[in-house]
């Protein structure tokens, strides 16, 4: 999971895309780059680890000049996190220049690697998929020149025949030294990407192109619509909006993560509200809380703070049972189930969180999360619940058992990290201490999340069931992976 925007507009676009990314730190935390160009051609591209508002100083500001750019904040799904190579934006020379920024994950990657040393004689620096996929596209847009000057007709030919080699999810912005800026998304549109406009006083029309709606509406943009799944859009130095389909066999089929956990609730993907998703996914996990606890064991329900408090705030409703707030959030500290390592989740979870004993003091609490992933955090939430004096604790998840790796843009490489493979839910609840623990049925979730959705054609619920949407990825792939990725 990563953030990602890219910005055409007719005066300097750098503190734009900056305060663009600070509101989509949420989705990544290790890293952040971005990168400008000149009319004339001229890149200007500054990244560097950590936070956008530890890594940007104004000496780096004032050296990215242009009034196109892209931007982007990383949290690692390959590579290596600690690595200043893997940040991006990533830049080929040739054709043109071509600067690069993606979201998600490529699920072929070693087959993607011989091809471009052994046929396209490209050389890679680093393992990110990223550098592949830029790679890949320079390579089919050289083959796509057909003149001395590149035209959308020539870009949108090579970007169908990146679809047609590249396997997994991504949702990408580039800048084409000299003509424009480039977005385009899978053919499944797992990851989001989302097109938006607004008049410039001299009457020209300024664009944009982001991972959230958010973004595009704290910027002053009106949102025009999603970029479709396997769309590639252009803009010019002129700007003038060109799209046009590239992919064949297409489906929308968006990852079921975003609105469970990974997007901010103010925005709106592929025409569904984050936030209304999340009340939904209350409505639906209190009857099954309902269902399987007994009567009397609930005196309060609590949310574990943020991305949980909108089923929470449901659940107490349809339940009829007291919401209270007995978590204290630090804003200071990440969001704990991106941070690599299970030693580093562990110890942040106190950092991040503090139990007012008011709150718990010889009560029974339910306590609802968006999602229990490798089960670290839950497991320690939990015993602060103790800690601070619960009598009883009751533990639900917005979301089904987290039973599969995620291949396609989220860090659950290896199934023996997931604390729900393998095991039952009684089996699940002992491990984590709690009294209770109760799970949204997968089928509720898919339905609270496309109530009401048009256009959508299924959703990625992979790491729920083990249906990779791709059709693509197989049980050696999934050893691979598993095999090759840190913990």
């Amino acid at each position: 999971m990563c953030g990602i925007v890219g910005v055409a507009s007719q005066g300097n676009v750098n503190q734009e895309i900056y305060d663009a990314l600070l509101l989509l730190q949420h989705r990544g935390q290790d890293s952040t780059g971005i990168a400008t160009a000149e009319p004339n051609g001229v890149f200007h591209l500054f990244k560097a680890k950590g936070q956008v508002r530890e890594a940007f100083r104004t000496r780096d500001m004032r050296a990215l000049l242009g009034s196109i750019g892209l931007g982007h904040v990383r949290y690692a799904t390959k590579g290596t996190a600690s690595s200043e190579e893997e940040a991006q934006p990533f830049y080929v020379n040739a054709p043109y220049g071509i600067v690069l920024v993606h979201n998600g994950n490529l699920t072929n990657t070693r087959e993607l690697t011989d091809e471009l040393f052994r046929k396209d004689r490209r050389h890679l620096n680093t393992s990110s998929d990223t550098e592949l996929l830029v790679n890949v596209l320079a390579n089919e847009l050289q083959a796509s020149i057909s003149g001395l000057d590149l035209d959308p007709p020539q870009i949108f030919q090579a970007v169908s025949r990146v679809h047609e080699r590249v396997e997994g999810s991504y949702a990408s912005i580039a800048l084409i030294a000299g003509y424009g800026l480039l977005a385009f998304r899978d053919p499944f549109g797992i990851r989001p990407l989302i097109l938006g406009t607004r008049r410039h006083d001299d009457g020209h029309d300024e664009w944009i192109v982001a991972s959230e709606s958010l973004v595009l509406e704290n910027a002053g943009f009106e949102v025009v619509r999603d970029v479709e799944p396997g769309e590639a859009v252009f803009i010019d130095l002129d700007g003038a909006l060109h799209t046009q389909q590239c992919a064949a066999n297409l489906k929308l089929v968006p990852c079921s993560f975003e609105y469970v956990y990974l997007a901010r609730p103010d925005s709106v993907m592929n025409g569904i509200s984050v936030y209304e998703a999340r009340l939904r996914m209350g409505d639906r996990l209190a009857d099954t809380i309902a269902k399987y606890t007994p009567a009397g064991a609930i005196d309060v329900v609590m949310p574990i703070p943020d991305s949980s408090r909108p089923a929470a705030m449901q659940v107490a409703r349809k339940l009829g049972i007291e919401y209270r707030e007995g978590f204290y959030k630090n804003r200071y500290v990440g969001r704990t189930f991106i941070m690599p390592g299970q030693a580093v989740r562990k110890k942040s979870v106190r950092q991040k969180l503090n139990a007012m004993s008011s709150e718990f003091k010889g009560k029974n609490v339910l306590l609802i999360d968006d999602s229990i992933v490798r089960g670290t955090t839950s497991k320690e939430i939990i015993q602060m619940a103790r800690d601070a004096g619960a009598e009883s604790v009751t533990f639900a998840s917005a979301a089904p058992p987290v039973r599969y790796p995620h291949v396609y843009g989220i860090n659950m490489p290896s199934r023996h990290e997931l604390v729900a493979y393998g095991r039952t839910i009684p089996e699940i609840a002992a491990e984590l201490g709690a009294d209770y623990l109760v799970y949204q049925e997968i089928g509720d979730l898919k339905a609270a999340i496309l109530e009401g959705a048009t256009g959508v054609d299924d959703l990625d619920l992979s790491c729920f069931d083990g249906r990779y949407v791709t059709g693509t990825v197989t049980e050696e792939y999934l050893a691979w992976v598993e095999g090759s990725q840190e913990s």
